[in-house]
């Protein structure tokens, strides 16, 4: 399997590497509600543009990968989940999920198939899960998977607690 070709199917969702060809359902879906708890804010279309041209820079390099999330069943597009730093023993795992789609689970199905995928593919020591302190509901995703606090710090916009992911989970 190469990282052009790489599927991963879940009991609800498709995962597929990030394209152009999904940039118009990214950027309707970002928010400023659904970035309080992102590193970055919406930004005009031009400046996102810019943003998914390095992801597919990145992807390129293979040091990273956004996957675009969908419902199986409807090919709905819900978000993108994210494994960085590929290339080193502790890979980073970041996640989002449209507003519409909240609390129903697929932020927690999504980065548990990305894992699972990451281990045999990437081969990491374990995973960094960085996340907004009071972000609970994407915290109890990195606790779902045995993950534990090993750092907190003052980010720009929030205070940013650490998780570290076990590959054992």
């Amino acid at each position: 399997m190469t990282l052009n070709t790489v599927t991963l199917s879940t009991q609800r969702l498709t995962l597929k590497p990030f394209t152009a060809n999904d940039a118009d359902e990214t950027y309707n879906c970002i928010t400023p509600t659904l970035t309080r708890y992102m590193a970055w804010d919406p930004q005009p279309r031009h400046e996102f543009d810019q943003t998914w041209s390095n992801w597919l820079k990145n992807f390129a390099l293979g040091t990273e990968i956004i996957f675009v999330i969908r419902e199986t069943s409807s090919q709905v597009f819900i978000g993108l989940v994210g494994l960085h730093r590929m290339q080193t023993s502790n890979s980073e795992l970041g996640i989002w999920i449209r507003e519409d789609y909240h609390y129903h689970g697929y932020g927690r199905e999504a980065v548990t198939a990305v894992a699972k995928w990451a281990i045999d593919f990437v081969k990491p020591d374990f995973f960094v899960y960085p996340v907004a302190e009071e972000n609970y509901p994407s915290r109890k995703i990195a606790e779902s998977l045995g993950g534990k606090v090993v750092s907190k710090f003052s980010g720009p916009k929030y205070e940013v607690v650490t998780y570290e992911i076990p590959v054992s989970f």
